[in-house]
């Protein structure tokens, strides 16, 4: 019987919008009301999870670092290795010693194996900008808002995985999770608009037509392509009738949580989990990791 899947996520007592990184957060607008209705949905996110059958590790919340409940950003985790993010912001900088110490106490416990730091003056945010594709056997990587271009070679090297780099044109598409979503079957949902020329070229060669779901900016915006996906079962947002269509079309079914408060700062469902036990199975390496 295979394990149950793992994510980790964080208390979020300590989650507000007090700082403007990126076009979505504005402190003006957070109330307690905001706050409260955050803890519910973090809940209510948590809840659906597990009722899929998944294991929640919880990190404790860390006043001053309110975006420390996007996990996601903390480093990219494939077959027990870890390799560690480093934020371009200063705001959200002081949540790599944080991490740092989740990911040694998760290593004393065996869930995961071994820790690695990135170069000096490499910028990578974690799986927000690099998601496994298991039936694909490569990382897609995103870069330019937040991780640079030099990131990708440093994915390659530390997996001994492709890569394959797309890089971002929209401050709204700020992490690839925020714009592409790789599914079970086969398909990949994403928003065209986030992506350079390049990018979308790149995509629409490594995709068939067949495969290639496109979201709207209506779609997006929902936050709905930041999503978490469980065999047939999508965890994300809640989600425009146009595409809970589309992707039942493809036989997925959906659980929508409403996640609003923290839409509020950039993320959702797959920003707010970090998947801890993904592996390349049998795919091999193409580069021995050092």
């Amino acid at each position: 019987m295979d394990a149950p899947p793992r994510f980790l996520m964080t208390d979020p007592s300590a989650f507000d919008v007090s700082y403007r990184i990126n076009p979505w957060m504005d402190p003006g607008a957070w109330t307690a009301d905001c706050a409260a209705a955050a803890t519910a949905a973090s809940g209510e996110l948590r809840a659906a999870l597990q009722g899929l059958g998944a294991r929640v590790e919880t990190i404790e919340a860390v006043r001053g670092l309110p975006d420390l409940v996007f996990p996601a950003n903390a480093a990219v985790v494939l077959d027990g290795r870890v390799l560690l993010a480093r934020f371009r912001h200063p705001e959200r900088q002081g949540e790599e010693t944080v991490f740092r110490a989740v990911f040694a106490r998760l290593k004393a416990r065996g869930v995961v194996s071994e820790l690695v730091d990135l170069p000096e003056g490499v910028l990578q945010e974690g799986a927000g900008d690099a998601i496994w594709d298991a039936g694909r056997g490569w990382f897609w990587a995103g870069f330019g808002p937040r991780s640079n271009r030099a990131s990708l070679g440093v994915i390659r090297k530390t997996f001994g995985q492709e890569v394959v780099g797309l890089e971002l044109v929209s401050e709204r598409f700020y992490h690839l999770d925020t714009c592409f979503c790789p599914l079970s079957g086969g398909q990949v949902l994403y928003h065209p608009d986030a992506f350079t020329p390049a990018a979308l070229a790149e995509i629409r060669a490594r995709l068939a037509p067949g495969d290639r779901i496109e979201a709207t900016a209506e779609e997006a915006a929902a936050f709905c392509v930041n999503a978490v996906n469980l065999g047939e079962t999508l965890v994300m947002a809640r989600a425009p009738e146009s595409l809970r269509g589309k992707l039942q079309a493809h036989g997925y079914s959906l659980v929508e949580v409403d996640l609003a408060p923290f839409i509020r700062s950039g993320g959702a469902a797959y920003c707010m989990t970090l998947r801890l036990d993904r592996t390349s199975a049998a795919r091999p390496a193409i580069l021995a990791a050092e």
